[in-house]
């Protein structure tokens, strides 16, 4: 009899409409595997919803709050379902950005120079010397961010905002100029990078992200040898600082422009990388020979609880 795969798409952050194409992705996918599969829009209820369909196991295509962040896990540890990519503690860190960074620093992962602060205080001065970036500590996607330039006079007053949907305490971190980079880690293995440039010569937000020819790839990046390999020694050491399991991706910003610093800086570690037709982990996978559809096979099979 199929394996049943629920597959857990949607849910409740700023990111649901990018989790439900991944998780139309991925369940056609799966079928195309032989698997017998059930498309779960994740609510407040997804623990009663899955406790009722008693799934094999559950493909995690979530992004965001509630699906990225340890809390889903949480649910399915409760109700012993097997699941893939990171377990709860993992999946909490790597979404804390802050906290993340503790991390990774004391394990050796260069992270750029930062602090967290008040929303208001961000807004009514510069706490760092521009340029730098305002991230919201627990989103993905780009949601919040602000990229400070150096002629700016004033932060971003958009902060202030009534109907401001990010928090109230954010990260604010040295912006790094130069090249940004990505590279997976499927299982214990760290994949080929990509260098990621934005088609309107822009920086990569979400519009460049998702939309189609958004984002031009280059695959493998162009870099000397010893930056590639570092590259990826680095998103194998971050993934398993964080404790990460199934895949990750580890985003990067290398300065090597003339008058650059030459600094390699993670960024960020993605527990629940993109899945959709624009996304850059199949696109890594099928770089070495992987399709989709093994992807998504292997993905299951490693799934597990006590993640």
């Amino acid at each position: 009899m199929a394996k049943h795969v629920a597959v857990l798409m949607g849910g409740l952050s700023a990111e649901r409409e990018v989790s439900l194409h991944s998780g139309a992705a991925c369940a056609q996918a799966l079928r195309g595997e032989g698997f017998m599969v059930t498309e779960v829009d994740v609510d407040r209820d997804v623990g009663e919803k899955l406790a009722a369909l008693r799934p094999d196991v559950a493909f995690n295509a979530l992004h965001g709050r509630f699906g990225e962040d340890g809390i889903v896990q949480g649910i399915l540890e409760m109700l012993a379902i097997p699941y893939t990519h990171s377990g709860v503690l993992a999946s909490a860190l790597a979404m804390r950005k802050d906290r993340a960074r503790d991390v990774l620093s004391a394990a050796g992962v260069p992270v750029a120079r930062g602090l967290t602060v008040d929303r208001m205080e961000a807004a009514r001065e510069h706490v760092l010397p521009p340029p730098y970036v305002i991230k919201p500590l627990d989103e993905g996607s780009s949601f919040g961010v602000f990229i400070v330039r150096e002629d700016q006079a004033y932060p971003p007053q958009e902060l202030t905002r009534p109907d401001w949907a990010f928090g109230n305490r954010l990260l604010v971190e040295s912006y790094i100029a130069g090249r940004e980079l990505t590279c997976a880690v499927i299982g214990e293995k760290a994949y080929d990078v990509i260098e990621i440039k934005a088609a309107d010569g822009g920086w990569y937000d979400y519009d460049a992200k998702y939309r189609k020819g958004g984002s031009i790839h280059i695959l493998p990046a162009e870099l000397k040898r010893n930056i590639y390999q570092n590259v990826q020694l680095l998103s194998l050491k971050a993934h398993r600082a964080l404790g990460c399991r199934g895949v990750s991706r580890t985003d990067f910003r290398y300065d090597d422009r003339p008058e650059g610093t030459g600094e390699l800086i993670v960024l960020e570690v993605n527990t629940q990388p993109g899945m959709t037709e624009t996304s850059l982990l199949p696109e890594i996978a099928a770089y070495a020979g992987l399709s989709f559809g093994e992807l998504v096979r292997w993905m299951v099979d490693d799934a597990s609880c006590d993640r």
